[in-house]
């Protein structure tokens, strides 16, 4: 039973990793609900564009087979330039006999993805370049840190909306909206790249159903806590990120061709 229990929750671990081998093989005053609260959250998106930028703090959790594990991460992200920066801290693998792992750096920009210290063996000082149109989810969980803009835009379609009440994320006052975001809905309306995006993970039948989420926006329509709730193969994975410092500066610089990986990425 204790090896059973070790590779299991080795299995949990890998695929929490980032899920790629499927891809490489308000301010205080008051904040009064709205009467279209379907629309409110499908213009989250574009509210994000107006703030311009924000710090993020992310965090993933994944259960499968009796395991579960959790990634966290944290950066700063630009919505105007669609570019930004997370250092995404992975949970111990047991194989890793006591050895801190150092955190992944993502960097997001438009329709791309770069990861450093990916692992999987992958060379410290090498990225790995991912086209997140090429991903059976668009990059809302493959990269352990949901891309903030990303997933505002699948809230593009979001159905079945209810306001639940006035509350405080980080004592800003916010309006709390649960409902179903239809991923298909949230094509027709995303801009583009996240357009496709979205198609991709339409088409290889990501989270078929739609996905349940929570929202939390406060008086200027900015997204300031966003929890979604995806099916994944046999795994449940619940992303939640929290967006604050809107305004923050945003540093990011792109690794040349030459530090990019090109070989095999091993399977774990």
């Amino acid at each position: 039973m204790g090896q059973q229990h070790r590779h299991t929750g080795t299995a949990a671990v890998a695929a929490a990793v980032g899920l790629m081998t499927l891809a490489t093989g308000c301010s205080g005053g008051g904040a009064a609900a709205s009467d279209d609260p379907a629309k409110e959250v499908r213009d989250a998106a574009d509210a994000l564009v107006r703030a311009g930028s924000s710090r993020a703090r992310t965090t993933m959790e994944m259960a499968s087979g009796g395991t579960r594990v959790t990634v966290r991460g944290q950066g700063t992200y630009d919505y105007r330039r669609r570019q930004g920066r997370f250092e995404v801290v992975l949970p111990q693998d047991p194989a890793d006999r006591g050895r801190r792992r150092p955190p992944v750096t993502e960097l997001m920009t438009g329709g791309d993805l770069y990861m450093k210290n990916r692992g999987a063996g992958v060379p410290a000082d090498k990225w790995v370049r991912v086209d997140t149109a090429s991903l059976a989810d668009g990059n809302l969980v493959t990269g352990g840190a949901t891309d903030p803009l990303v997933a505002a835009e699948l809230l593009r379609g979001a159905r079945q909306v209810t306001y639940v009440r006035e509350t405080r994320v980080d004592d800003v006052a916010v309006r709390h909206y649960r409902g179903v975001a239809e991923l298909a809905g949230a094509v027709p309306g995303a801009s583009a790249p996240y357009r496709d995006a979205l198609r991709a993970a339409v088409a290889k039948g990501f989270s078929k159903g739609g996905v349940p989420f929570d929202a939390y926006l406060d008086e200027q329509g900015r997204l300031r806590k966003l929890r979604h709730r995806f099916q994944v193969a046999n795994a449940e994975v619940a992303s939640t990120m929290s967006l604050y410092g809107f305004g923050a500066p945003v540093r990011l610089r792109l690794p040349p061709e030459k530090d990019i990986y090109a070989g095999k990425i091993a399977e774990r």
